[in-house]
């Protein structure tokens, strides 16, 4: 029995984190087209802050994911800096979220 439920625990892990690797590379895709990457690196600044240095930032805030999505719905000023960020209303709020999510999991 205790076997049946340690494989169980372990497959289930595995598709956790299979999911977990796709989620992450659709969110990475969709920066991508998005022109997000012009702008943001992953590990380095480039016009605005690297996404980990964002996810470093909301690190314990409890109110990063909803503010993540803002920043990327609605754009934004001041909060890296002088240079805006621009609004992405082309894409939809399930395509923020898995932005959003995406980037403060990059710590």
């Amino acid at each position: 029995m205790l076997q049946k439920v340690v494989g169980g625990s372990i497959v289930l892990v595995g598709l956790l984190f299979a999911g977990n690797v796709q989620a992450n590379e659709e969110a990475e895709k969709l920066a991508q087209q998005n022109a997000c990457t012009a702008c943001h690196g992953i590990d380095n600044k480039i016009v605005g802050p690297a996404y980990k240095d964002v996810a470093a930032k909301y690190a314990d805030d409890g109110d990063a994911l909803a503010k993540v999505k803002d920043s990327i719905k609605n754009g934004g000023k001041g909060k890296w800096g002088e240079v805006p960020m621009p609004a992405q209303p082309q894409l939809s709020d399930e395509q923020i979220t898995l932005l959003a999510e995406w980037i403060l999991s990059l710590k």
